[in-house]
């Protein structure tokens, strides 16, 4: 996962609960590269495959329901969602018990940094630079629209990269999967994602039904602050943020205003002093011009004016670049997946949840590298740090849950869920 801002030196009673788990002594622990209310980070060294990784503790996970199904959440669509552009789970540990674990431990591929730093630093970006970047994040959200998530929770510090350029989108726990037939304010009483780079209909509840736009905006924010290195919205308020979109979009049209499902929005938007829109090719002096014309897309204040992820990477802008019909798309997530989202759950309910999600994607991942194996001729047991009095289970579980992993999106819920 990313470093934090608040990095220290490895400290050897942080440290030792990495090894209370069996598994965990497989790793190297090098340093802390991260704290937060969740828990710890921590680089480390696969020994089972010499790779570098980062694992994160979270702790507590239980104290409160809506952080464990926020959890449990992320750990889902991250174990659906496997795309170069999206960051991938290594392994998570299987808690010794299911009845009583208050921890888990996720093994993430390491990355040097995020895009915040990466914009901070500015070191040497070219236009070559702006226009992979913005490539990159369209890809995977392509992949992620179509998989029918809305990240909605999409800002810099939520990108993570590499030295060589590369970016990969994480924090699922704010996203939520749309279903065709369920109400859609379901998914959004809960939003709290980062003000500067919300879209304006979630600013004021302007809109009957939110759709994948919002995260199309939150990139047109993102990457205007890569083009200029400053925030473009840093609203200090709601009502500052839509004053500051205003100052650069201008008032919206009244047959936008008269949609706005909101009456007070409705009111409040329609006595705004009249604004014009800004000219994008003199606020963005510097940039090429076909950045401008897309930027001015992904920015439009009407949601159904914004391009989908697919258009915007067949946009001129990416002529030289991006072949729209070989970037992947997912498919749909059975509603299965997150039934649990529907109901009211207890704590215990959730734990048992998350112990078997991680069950589940413990099997995917061996069957992934069993896939691997034939061919390495490495033992998918060793590389997944399986003590041997538990292979013969794990290969058991392996061929009960086969015909679901080879589905991927298949209804496992149900399947591996029930009592």
């Amino acid at each position: 996962m990313k470093p934090s801002d608040q990095r220290t030196t490895k400290n050897n009673t942080e440290v030792e609960f990495f090894t209370e788990y069996g598994e965990a002594n497989r790793y190297k622990v090098f340093e802390i590269i991260g704290k937060g209310s969740y828990g710890i980070v921590c680089s480390a060294m696969d020994t089972h495959t010499g790779e570098r990784v980062a694992i994160k503790r979270i702790n507590d996970i239980f104290e409160h329901v809506s952080d464990a199904t926020r959890i449990l959440r992320e750990v889902k669509l991250l174990r659906l969602l496997r795309h170069p552009d999206i960051v991938e789970i290594k392994h998570i540990m299987l808690p010794p018990s299911p009845r009583d674990f208050k921890d888990i431990f996720v093994v993430f591929e390491l990355m040097e940094s995020d895009l915040h730093e990466v914009i901070k630093a500015n070191d040497d970006l070219t236009p070559e630079h702006y226009q992979f970047f913005l490539y990159q994040l369209l890809r995977a959200l392509k992949y992620i629209h179509t998989a029918n998530v809305f990240h909605r929770d999409l800002k810099p510090k939520n990108i993570l990269a590499n030295a060589d350029c590369k970016l990969k989108i994480c924090d699922f726990g704010l996203a939520r999967v749309a279903f065709q037939d369920t109400p859609t304010t379901i998914f959004w009483t809960d939003y709290v994602a980062t003000r500067w780079y919300r879209a304006p209909e979630l600013c004021g509840s302007f809109f009957s039904k939110y759709t994948p736009a919002i995260d199309i905006w939150s990139i047109g924010c993102i990457f205007a602050e890569i083009l200029t290195g400053k925030p473009l919205f840093p609203g200090k308020s709601v009502v500052h943020q839509l004053e500051l979109i205003t100052d650069v979009l201008g008032t919206p049209h009244p047959d936008v205003v008269g949609r706005v499902r909101n009456e007070k929005a409705r009111r409040y938007l329609s006595s705004m002093p009249k604004k014009s829109p800004v000219n994008f090719t003199q606020k963005f002096p510097n940039a090429n011009p076909l950045a401008v014309r897309l930027l001015e897309k992904l920015l439009a204040f009407d949601p159904k004016d914004r391009p989908s992820a697919e258009e915007a990477l067949a946009d001129p802008y990416f002529r030289n670049l991006a072949k729209v019909e070989r970037e992947p798309s997912a498919q749909p997530i059975s509603k299965l997946e997150f039934e649990f989202e529907r109901q009211r759950v207890t704590k215990d309910d959730i734990r048992k949840l998350i112990y078997r999600e991680v069950s589940l994607l413990f099997l995917v991942l061996f069957t992934l590298l069993s896939f691997s194996s034939h061919y390495s001729g490495r033992s998918p047991i060793a590389d997944l740090g399986i003590p041997s009095s538990k292979a013969k289970g794990v290969s058991r579980w392996n061929r009960s849950f086969e015909f679901l992993v080879s589905k991927c999106c298949g209804p496992i819920q149900e399947t591996i869920c029930s009592s």
